[in-house]
């Protein structure tokens, strides 16, 4: 019996010891407010819903169940709100998060227009902005803060992937249908200088108001160009609607190709293979390109019955790594979380040799797919062949062209 009680004493002190540590390195834990919480501004009604929206919420709420649903023994929220695809919509909503919901992290921010202007509005209250839902290059190059993280791709990665190899293989004439805003200008200005950097011409283009859904003048003008590849600069709803009447038209028909400037799963998925099989386009994610990938499509699927987007691939790994530079950091400070993010190494479910630089983009391989033809495709989702894998450092836009100020010249 006595030496039970010395037992018991002796746990409890193991214990009580074990309890005092953990305070100890709780105390050394700078967590401003008791809680990291981390807003999600993304379009859930309009045309980008299927490629972000409440998938990415989702996709944000399997990193922090991942990661046991606290930091440093402290609790994470996820908050989420619509921004409409309108800059002042998006900009009031995070002015109010930041001031009144203490959210530490603005993060997904599917549209440049709100991005450009939620990166800002974080910078000026000294919070982290995640872009990982908007592509313009300016965003991490001439209009970079020190608080902003460019996750998933832009359009000159976008561009590169997806029009070089191409013009190699013979599509030596282009001709663009381009989203008349920040986005579409950028998908094809970067476009047009890869295009003619490879030996191809642009022939012409047309602008259309965004959003649109009637593409049947500017597929004429299109057809009427006779040029070797019609670029689709565009995404989500529009981008369907765009290559639907395209097929209905003729247009691959008639001897063209159509290249898609930036496609997802979704959108073939929507689209169908019988009118997309064959299409080429730049991702920067496939839910069937390794285990992990499969493993966080697998969990996304169960919650949404469809399997991730890249840029909701994007929107978890932006997360997972948000929450583990706290944990490298001991600390939600901005500085500090900055620091320890772009030390670190990412390979996760969507990055393959993952590395943020100075400039706050997150670079990491790119590839070129091919759509399956019906007859190739085995199973559900089963949509993509790998055709080329680029190198990050390949891919990017090279930091010695930067007009980042906090690139070192």
């Amino acid at each position: 019996m006595k030496r039970i009680a010395l037992t018991r004493v002796a746990l409890g002190a193991a214990l009580l010891a074990a309890s005092m540590a953990a305070h100890a390195q709780d105390a050394k834990a700078k967590i401003s407010d008791g809680m990291v919480k981390i807003g999600v501004l993304t379009d859930i009604n309009g045309p980008f819903m299927d490629n972000v929206g409440r998938g990415s919420i989702v996709a944000t709420e399997i990193a922090v169940e991942e990661f046991g649903g606290k930091v440093l023994g402290y609790p994470i929220q996820v908050v989420s709100a619509d921004h409409q695809n309108k800059a002042d919509v998006g900009s009031a909503r995070v002015r109010e998060w930041l001031d009144r919901d203490k959210v530490d992290a603005v993060t997904e921010l599917g549209s440049s227009a709100v991005a450009l202007a939620a990166m800002k509005i974080a910078q000026e209250k000294n919070r982290i902005s995640i872009v990982t839902g908007a592509g313009a290059v300016r965003i991490s190059n001439e209009d970079c803060t020190p608080t902003n993280l460019h996750w998933v791709y832009d359009t000159y990665s976008l561009a590169k992937v997806g029009t070089q190899s191409i013009v190699k293989n013979g599509a030596k004439s282009w001709y663009y249908l381009t989203a008349d805003y920040a986005f579409g200008h950028s998908l094809e200005n970067d476009g047009k200088a890869f295009i003619e950097g490879a030996g191809g011409k642009v022939l012409g283009s047309s602008r259309y108001p965004f959003p649109g859904n009637d593409f049947s003048s500017y597929i004429l003008k299109a057809q009427a160009s006779k040029a070797d590849a019609v670029a689709i600069a565009t995404a989500g709803l529009d981008l369907q609607n765009a290559i639907k009447q395209g097929k209905e038209f003729g247009l691959v028909e008639g001897g063209q190709q159509a290249v898609a400037m930036l496609m997802s799963i979704v959108d073939v998925h929507g689209i169908g293979l019988k009118d997309s099989g064959g299409m080429l386009f730049a991702e920067s994610f496939y839910w069937d390109l390794d285990e992990s990938s499969r493993a966080f499509a697998r969990k996304f699927f169960e919650k949404t019955k469809r399997m991730p987007t890249a840029l909701q691939a994007g929107q978890y790994s932006a997360t997972l790594q948000y929450l583990k530079a706290i944990e490298k950091a001991k600390s939600d400070d901005v500085a500090d979380v900055m620091k320890a993010i772009k030390s670190m190494p990412i390979n996760d479910a969507f990055a393959k040799n993952g590395k943020v630089r100075e400039d706050g983009k997150m670079v990491h391989d790119m590839y070129l797919v091919r759509v399956k033809k019906p007859a190739e495709s085995k199973s559900p989702w089963d949509y993509y062949t790998v055709l080329e894998t680029v190198p990050g450092d390949k891919a990017f836009h090279p930091l010695a062209e930067s007009k980042c100020s906090l690139v070192k010249k």
